[in-house]
């Protein structure tokens, strides 16, 4: 089928488009669209056969939940048989934003949504158009990444496009989107409250508004329902194989110059921030993303999926990133390039 694509003001969306894109999703149809933090593939949550084309379009296991997005807060009853007072706290700083809660669900909500889980992941996105899109087609909508299951998220429409094609009705394009790496995801149905999936809003956040927060420990096999998702072993992959490095320039110019000379024809990618460059001198078999400021964690979340994508577009052989520490959005950055790359073994 061919997509409809409108192209909207991130910040005023046309009225029209996005009355056209709610008429899909009340329709039963796919639309993709923006949030704050990548694009997102959407259906009418209460809809069962309209998610299940979500799963069948990604070649999504329905054994990884989705996320149901809502446009206030207070609709959070629609979705939810408790809420708990945490909630309320956290919606009064951290909402609309990227945060995704997961509470005790409501009957109506559809297992496929939730991989059969007595919980729902829900949120409400920080972004002018999915809000509008949200309003307009008046149901929470179920919205799991707008890619191929498996491959770095897509923060710009074209992304989109090169994953998922013709498999979608409709596509709202706002430009790129601003934070680049998926909503934290933190279970309430858990004492102390348990980050399932590091995100756009930090750990440390977290523990101001709720006290203490845990971290999940390593998720469950493939094929058992994630409670959460981006909780498997390998996720957001490029074509090529992807490798870390010590957090140092030196370690990346080492893992470099070695690679090189084992692997004498071929190109290599760099993740390589902009204060290391001197380290290291682009070529013919040396192929370099800004990957911006080392420590500068919000532009390297908000680069990362693209740096990705691009460099694996340049037909080099494998990329190598150094691994940022797990403080603040270090710790979301880290659990990405970790599942990107499968391991969290460090090149020498």
């Amino acid at each position: 089928m061919a997509v409809k694509i409108w192209r909207v003001n991130p910040e005023a969306p046309e009225k029209d488009a996005i009355e056209e894109a709610a008429a899909i999703i009340v329709a039963g149809g796919l639309v993709a669209f923006p949030t704050e933090t990548v694009y997102g593939l959407g259906a009418n949550a209460f809809n069962e056969e309209a998610v299940r084309k979500i799963f069948a379009a990604k070649e999504r296991p329905a054994w990884d939940p989705l996320i149901v997005h809502i446009s206030r807060p207070e609709r959070v009853t629609e979705l939810a048989a408790v809420v708990p007072e945490t909630f309320w706290r956290l919606a009064e700083r951290l909402m609309p934003g990227p945060l995704t809660v997961v509470l005790p669900k409501r009957p109506t909500v559809p297992d496929a949504v939730t991989a059969g889980l007595p919980t729902v992941a829900i949120r409400m996105p920080k972004h002018p158009v999915a809000l509008a899109l949200i309003e307009a087609a008046g149901v929470p909508i179920a919205a799991p990444s707008a890619n191929r299951f498996g491959r770095p998220s897509p923060t710009r429409a074209e992304h989109v496009l090169a994953d998922l094609g013709d498999r979608i009705d409709g596509l709202l394009d706002a430009g790129p989107t601003r934070v680049g790496v998926e909503s934290t995801v933190v279970d309430l149905t858990a004492t102390p409250p348990t980050i399932l999936r590091p995100g756009g809003v930090s750990r440390e956040t977290l523990a101001e508004i709720l006290g203490e927060v845990a971290i999940a420990e390593t998720p469950k096999r493939e094929g058992e329902p994630m409670p959460s998702p981006g909780m498997t072993h390998r996720h957001y992959a490029p074509a090529v194989p992807l490798r870390l490095t010590e957090p140092s320039p030196q370690a990346v110019q080492d893992a470099l110059l070695r690679f090189l000379a084992e692997h004498p024809q071929g190109k290599v990618g760099l993740l390589l921030p902009t204060n290391w460059r001197e380290w290291v001198t682009p070529s013919e078999r040396v192929v370099i993303f800004d990957w911006g400021e080392w420590g500068d964690w919000a532009v390297m979340a908000q680069r990362l999926f693209e740096g990705l994508r691009w460099l694996e577009r340049q037909g080099v052989a494998t990329v190598f990133a150094p691994l940022p520490p797990p403080i603040g959005l270090g710790l979301a950055l880290r659990d990405r390039l970790i599942k990107a790359s499968g391991s969290d073994e460090l090149a020498r």
